[in-house]
């Protein structure tokens, strides 16, 4: 007869304080890196409100980007993508010079005023801090792959003032359908100890928003809540999808990365005149600030899309997760006389919705929810998570991340990738597309 196995405490409690001591290294590494990097972001955003000329040197700051990264980046370009690769099955190091690359490349693309966000940013310093201290340490390919896993979290849960959602987005965000439950210790302290970093340590304040008064649950209320969650999950697709296009295109356009960015600068600016004002550029937390007083502008979520698609997909560093706040909380907003609610209560929900369909991370985004605006609607802010995650279908602005459980039936190579998709259902014309014609 086969032996059973007894768990030894003294080996248990080795491996807990082992993931302790590293998941509080990579959090205290990507909290120190977020707090500078949210100041430096603070003061560049200033810099540029206070003088309105630096937008038009936006084509020159996306030249000097893409030629950084063209002459040292190197597999940096690939940005998030990257890490998520490595920890898939990757077998190249996430390289040091991406921390300084990409928080030069976003405080550039924010100086001269392109519409991108900060997620990314703190990601990717996060990723490659924690591959360089695993290296730095000799740690085996297992304990890498984890490592990186605290760097997403540790980076993300800092740079939002969100540790549980931070945790729990760095073990969702690898795979749809799938969680990674081996890391959740690791995880969680790295991204605890980044955001303890960043706000206790170093002193940075995150910003607060109200949803205000929520609404009684009824019948009434969740089918307007439905299908507001339906139109956050679509304008989720509609972004990633533009966003992909926009970088395809570009790049077929323009072989010459420089030339691209250059381009995409200019076609920034005339978007700021066509649209008649600047509200647009940046994070867009001004924007999200309207959304909560009832004060954007109805179109506001569509102009704020195509601002961020466009300079995304023109090859500027950032991220996406603040303007797809700005979106979904604008797009709440107008929604909000259609369906009769609250403009807080929607701006809320559209705040944690349009990125949810956007990242297919709906517990992360649920557990961030929480932890912005409080439990008491705790009950639509899952259902705007989970209807908007199936209403985004199988698109995302993480093209490395895989399909672990599908999110409704689709024929799929084994670890298969959103970047392997053309579309919602790629695999359906593609069998077409290879059936054989009847007149031959």
């Amino acid at each position: 007869m086969q032996q059973s196995q007894k768990v030894k405490p003294a080996a248990m409690l080795g491996t807990w304080g082992r993931w302790l001591l590293l998941g509080s290294g990579v959090g205290l590494l990507s909290g120190t890196a977020s707090a500078f990097f949210l100041t430096a972001l603070s003061y560049v955003t200033d810099l540029r409100m206070q003088h309105s000329w630096l937008l038009f040197l936006l084509p020159l700051g996306g030249a000097l980007v893409s030629f950084l990264y063209l002459k040292i980046g190197k597999t940096s370009g690939k940005g998030n993508n990257l890490i998520l690769e490595q920890i898939h099955d990757g077998q190249e190091a996430v390289p040091l010079r991406m921390a300084p690359l990409v928080l030069a490349g976003t405080l550039i693309t924010h100086l001269f005023g392109g519409s991108a966000g900060r997620e990314g940013t703190a990601v990717q310093m996060g990723g490659s801090l924690a591959d360089g201290f695993g290296r730095l340490l000799r740690v085996s390919p297992a304990t890498r792959r984890i490592l990186l896993i605290c760097g997403i979290s540790g980076g993300f849960g800092s740079v939002f003032g969100t540790p549980l959602a931070g945790t729990v987005f760095g073990l969702e965000v690898l795979a749809i359908g799938l969680i990674s439950h081996e890391a959740l210790l690791p995880a969680f302290v790295a991204s605890l100890a980044g955001h303890l970093t960043t706000t206790a340590l170093w002193g940075v304040p995150h910003l607060h928003y109200s949803m205000g008064m929520v609404p009684e649950f009824s019948l009434a209320v969740a089918g307007k809540v439905a299908v507001a969650a339906l139109i956050f999950g679509l304008v989720s697709l509609s972004f990633s999808e533009l966003t992909h296009f926009f970088k395809k295109w570009s790049a077929r356009l323009f072989t010459n990365p420089m030339l691209k960015s250059f381009v995409g600068g200019i076609a920034v600016i005339l978007l700021v005149y066509a649209a008649g004002t600047r509200d647009y550029l940046g994070l867009g937390v001004p924007l999200i600030q309207d959304a909560f007083n009832s004060g954007a502008s109805v179109l506001a979520f569509a102009w704020k899309l195509l601002f961020t698609a466009v300079t995304l997909g023109a090859g500027f560093q950032g991220g996406e997760v603040t303007p797809l706040f700005a979106i979904g909380a604008t797009l709440g907003q107008s929604l909000s006389g259609l369906l009769q609610l609250p403009a807080p209560f929607l701006a809320g929900l559209g705040f944690i919705a349009v990125f949810c369909g956007a990242a297919n991370t709906p517990i992360a985004c649920f557990i961030m929810g929480i932890e912005l605006f409080g439990s008491q609607g705790a009950l639509y802010m899952f259902m705007v998570c989970l209807i908007s995650y199936l209403a985004s279908g199988h698109t995302g602005i993480y093209t490395s991340q895989r399909i672990g459980s599908a999110k409704f039936p689709l024929e799929l190579a084994s670890n298969a990738t959103l970047g392997q998709l053309t579309g919602i259902f790629p695999a359906r014309r593609k069998r077409e597309k290879a059936k054989p014609s009847a007149d031959k």
